[in-house]
């Protein structure tokens, strides 16, 4: 009976020892590696509606609604407090790069537009450049061929006649008459 006591104790002490020796060895490993080594992924989120500075510079005093929301498409934000005003918001965010935020409010009397209160916005062309991310591109081959190069390439002596002097062949001459597209109708 105290000999399979003994085996138990030992089996547990043999355990809390790997424990140990595991958890000191993880606590050595945060020293050589650092924080930005093992990033999550973050996905990217877009959310709402962008509007071009060519969107906004179409915007008129006195378009009517129908216009506007031709012109913008439906806004984000329509509130049942705020009738007269509407809300466009957008924004985006991507890992490795600043978060993008834009704003443009409508304001209008009745049925027609009166003011328009924006952030200063990207024409479509710039926002397009800046969803994409630079490529590293590394060294270009020149492109040019020495002599020798241009030797490795050239035709094989058996393919080409060296007795006969090179005439230039004049281009097929065009039909004048092309056969019709459809059938003729009976």
């Amino acid at each position: 009976m105290t000999a399979s006591l003994t085996f138990r104790l030992s089996v547990h002490g043999l355990a809390a020892l790997l424990l140990g020796v595991s958890l000191v060895g993880c606590g050595r490993l945060t020293s050589s590696v650092s924080r930005d080594t093992f990033k999550p992924f973050v996905p990217e989120v877009v959310q709402g509606n962008f509007v071009s500075n060519e969107q906004r510079q179409a915007l008129r005093p006195g378009m009517a609604r129908a216009q506007v929301r031709d012109i913008l498409g439906t806004p984000l934000i329509a509130s049942l407090f705020h009738a007269n005003r509407w809300d466009y918001a957008f924004s985006i965010q991507r890992q490795g790069v600043a978060a993008q935020n834009f704003r443009l409010t409508v304001y209008f009397k009745g049925d027609v537009l009166e003011q328009v209160d924006s952030d200063v916005l990207p024409s479509e062309s710039d926002f397009a450049g800046r969803l994409v991310r630079p490529q590293a591109v590394g060294k270009l081959p020149a492109l040019q061929a020495s002599e020798e190069d241009l030797k490795k390439f050239a035709p094989a002596a058996s393919a080409t006649r060296t007795d006969a002097p090179a005439v230039p062949t004049a281009p097929a001459a065009l039909p004048r008459n092309y056969p019709p597209l459809e059938p003729a109708v009976r």
